[in-house]
């Protein structure tokens, strides 16, 4: 279901700086995973994003040669790392905010292969026991800044 975090269609500036959108975001995984989980991870949450947040992609560009090639986030996206513990603590100050949008991929989710058995083990396990892999939100700029702190880029 679309988030009510956004970007309205006038605030829409494909010229402007990445710094100048209104809304920020963030994608922060578990550094202490292996690299291609991570990737995993982070594609994941990026995936569920772009389909909730609206105006978050920009216009289809094309090519010299005429081939068109979709759309990416006008307003950009910094992928950070944290461990397991600071990731859990971003996602819970992260939903305690109505204007900033979450999604997660639990651990369980790279722990089944058919989405239903990932749907009953979430079903079966409390939410302060949810271990996220990556976390990805979007919201207005300085209080993403204060959610995330000064976390590295995943390198």
């Amino acid at each position: 279901m679309p988030s009510d975090v956004g970007f309205d269609l006038d605030e829409v500036d494909t010229s402007a700086p990445t710094r100048s959108a209104r809304l920020k975001w963030v994608v922060v995984v578990d550094g202490t995973i292996p690299g291609g989980r991570a990737t995993n991870a982070a594609i994941c949450v990026a995936a569920a994003t772009a389909v909730d947040v609206r105006g978050l992609l920009g216009g289809s560009a094309v090519d010299g040669d005429g081939q068109s090639h979709p759309g990416l986030p006008w307003a950009g996206c910094t992928v950070l790392v944290a461990d397991g513990e600071t990731l859990r603590g971003i996602s819970a100050k992260a939903r305690e905010r109505p204007d900033i949008y979450v999604a997660d991929m639990p651990e369980a989710a790279q722990a089944t292969r058919v989405y239903d058995e990932y749907l009953g083990v979430m079903a079966s396990t409390p939410a302060v026991e949810v271990a996220p892999l990556a976390v990805s939100i979007v919201g207005p700029r300085n209080r993403v800044d204060r959610i995330v702190g000064r976390l590295p880029l995943l390198g």
